[in-house]
């Protein structure tokens, strides 16, 4: 008897069996979303000791320097309250003993032609105090033209000591701008006579036995000054009576001068 031969009851594509189905396989698998999160390690926040310890440290040296500051600045009035008791420091006193002008012309092409023969006197009124000063640079000024320069050289005054000045001021061609040259002719013609102001600058150092202090800049202001132009050869007596000099003391911090 022959043997009878049963279809399958599972269809058949394209000659293969049916893939097996999903849920014969059982889960389904990982996504790239589960497996980057397995593989990835926890956050763990980083401590911000090293910030913390640096900031204290520089607060620690803002505080150091700060301290360091006020002591040499009290250590520096300690040392100028002592001197001052000790020695009892004078500024030195200038006045205008004698100015004349030989002549101040004016050319059409706006240029000066000067010359002053200038006498100042300095006094030394300390009992203990040298003082060297450095060259004098002198500027004759009116109404804030300048209209003559000239140097003073270098000197040494003794305790209470009293030195005449003396110097021979000569400009040639000096230009001028169509204001001041305007202004000038003014004052020349003027009954009042020209108005003059001298500027003495220069740098002092005082000497107390074998010890100097650094250079210390000067600048003598005399005003108070008139002058009449001489038309002819000889020199015009500038009046004096009513010049008076004042001494500031300036003090240069790095670009800037008080």
């Amino acid at each position: 008897m022959a043997d009878r031969v049963y279809p399958s009851s599972k269809p058949v594509t394209n000659g293969t069996a049916a893939a097996p189905t999903t849920a014969a396989n059982g889960a389904f698998p990982a996504t790239k979303a589960q497996l980057y999160g397995a593989t990835r390690p926890a956050y763990r926040p980083q401590a911000h000791n090293r910030r913390r310890h640096s900031r204290s440290c520089c607060c620690s040296c803002c505080i150091w320097i700060t301290f360091l500051l006020f002591f040499i600045i009290l250590l520096v009035a300690i040392a100028g309250a002592i001197f001052y008791v000790l020695y009892r420091p004078h500024r030195p006193s200038f006045f205008v003993t004698n100015f004349k002008v030989s002549y101040l012309n004016l050319t059409s092409s706006s240029t000066l032609n000067s010359k002053f023969d200038l006498n100042i006197t300095a006094k030394n009124p300390n009992k203990k105090l040298v003082y060297i000063y450095n060259p004098i640079t002198v500027s004759i000024l009116s109404n804030d033209i300048d209209i003559g320069d000239g140097t003073i050289p270098s000197f040494v005054q003794d305790k209470k000591n009293t030195t005449l000045l003396k110097a021979a001021i000569t400009n040639t061609g000096k230009a001028l701008d169509s204001t001041s040259v305007s202004t000038l002719k003014t004052d020349i013609k003027s009954k009042n006579g020209l108005p003059l102001k001298i500027e003495l600058n220069t740098k002092v150092k005082a000497k107390v036995g074998g010890l100097k202090t650094p250079n210390i800049g000067i600048r003598v202001t005399c005003d108070g000054i008139s002058a009449t132009v001489p038309t002819g050869k000889t020199a015009a007596t500038a009046s004096t009576s009513n010049a008076k000099c004042k001494v500031d003391i300036r003090i240069k911090i790095w670009k800037w001068t008080f």
